[in-house]
């Protein structure tokens, strides 16, 4: 009896599982079915997608348009400046009497993006008294180690991007040797520790000497010099730059925990074309520089050794004209530059300030000509740091030095009982 029972269960409980078993299968099935249709409807739409890409594309190449993946395009990027400048001269009378000066500085501008490999980059400027192109050119980097750069673009010589840490700058600058930008082609190769820089320039970067309004200081053609009696005591000279040729090689050697130190070698020579001769002059400058970082220290150490020959009318062959930001002086033909920047970087937490950055840059200019006096500059200052707004408080001296009190051929004979004169500079820059 209790067997019978036990079978009868048993039988119950299959009959039970047959009878819920198709029910749980054909849920499973349906659920199976519907997934599978969903996919096939995306992959359906993925499809038409594709297809109205395709019929476009065709389209397009049928209609001689360019196809371009919009994702090879970078850019382009705003950046630019504001910046007001506070200046009091101990050697001016009028300064001393208003308590200094203070002026709009600058506003400017610049872009900056790419298109698959080639980059660009532009910056124009505008000064209350001028505007002008700050650099301007096109970039293709031929492979990860070697870039070409066509345009305004900055000329490879001695420590860069600049040889001092100061807003004003130094000597080597008012005479052309540093942070300089001329209108031509260059090469930069980067392997390791070598950096390989060639170019060719074909002219300034306006390609018109007789533009004054210019951020680098090149030989120009405009202008005479007259004494206070309006006395022309140098005649117009009218000499351009004209095929220019530059090499810098630059060795970077790491010292692990204390820093790096880059050491280079640098060479140029280029044509002085005349206008009134019709003949060509040339020039050349040759220099050594050192730049190191060792820790919070940079030390910049340089001596470049110059030569203009110049083709001029009859007349003093002894300088050249040279100008920049709206203004042209003499420089002396030939002489040697030496140049020495120290700086020291110090974080601090005062607010919106990260940091301080102290320096003293020192330059001297001497010249070949017996009778010429040599210039020097000196300067003393700290750049305060708050983040994209950059000062820096700057104590200036000169002796023989244009704007520093020195006479208007400071660079050039100079002045034997020339004194020091200092300038006392703020610049304050909103940079973004």
């Amino acid at each position: 009896m209790k067997r019978i029972k036990m079978r009868k269960l048993a039988l119950s409980t299959l009959l039970l599982v047959f009878a819920v078993t198709p029910c749980w299968a054909v849920e499973g099935d349906n659920q199976t079915l519907a997934e599978e249709v969903r996919l096939l409807k995306d992959k359906t739409g993925e499809i038409d997608s594709l297809k109205n890409r395709l019929n476009e594309l065709e389209s397009q190449l049928a209609a001689g348009t360019d196809v371009k993946n919009e994702s090879d395009s970078q850019g382009p990027k705003l950046s630019g400046a504001i910046r007001f400048n506070y200046n009091l001269d101990d050697f001016s009378d009028s300064d001393k009497d208003k308590g200094g000066d203070l002026k709009f500085d600058l506003f400017r501008l610049g872009v900056a993006g790419a298109y698959q490999k080639i980059t660009y980059s532009a910056e124009y400027r505008w000064n209350s008294y001028q505007d002008f192109v700050h650099h301007a050119y096109i970039e293709y980097p031929v492979s990860d180690t070697l870039g070409i750069q066509f345009g305004i673009t900055q000329v490879p010589f001695g420590n860069l991007a600049y040889d001092y840490h100061n807003f004003w700058g130094g000597i080597p600058y008012y005479v052309g040797l540093d942070d300089d930008y001329d209108m031509g082609l260059k090469m930069i190769k980067k392997a390791g520790p070598w950096d390989l820089q060639l170019a060719f320039f074909k002219n300034d970067e306006w390609g018109s000497a007789s533009k004054l309004e210019r951020y680098s200081y090149d030989v120009v053609t405009a202008g005479e010099v007259v004494d206070a009696d309006d006395v022309v005591t140098a005649p117009e000279q009218t000499n351009e730059e004209t095929n220019q040729v530059n090499a810098r090689l630059a060795y970077t050697a790491e010292h692990g925990d204390l820093g790096k130190t880059e050491v280079g070698f640098s060479g140029e020579w280029g044509q002085l074309y005349n206008n009134t001769t019709t003949d060509k002059g040339d020039h050349w400058a040759a220099a050594a520089h050192l730049n190191g970082n060792y820790g919070p220290f940079n030390l910049l150490l340089q001596v470049a050794e110059y030569q203009y020959n110049p083709k001029n009318p009859a007349g003093d062959d002894k300088s050249v004209r040279m100008g920049g930001f709206s203004d042209s002086f003499l420089v002396a033909s030939e002489g040697t530059l030496y140049s020495a920047g120290l700086s020291y970087n110090l974080p601090v937490s005062w607010g919106p300030v990260t940091s301080l950055t102290f320096y003293e840059d020192y330059s001297r200019l001497v010249k070949k000509e017996n009778s010429f006096k040599d210039s020097q500059i000196n300067t003393v200052g700290c750049m305060v740091t708050a983040g994209p707004i950059y000062t820096y408080f700057d104590v200036i001296s000169g002796k023989n030095a244009l704007y520093l009190g020195g006479p208007q051929d400071s660079f050039a004979g100079g002045d034997k009982g020339a004194d020091w004169g200092t300038k006392f500079n703020v610049n304050i820059g909103y940079y973004f």
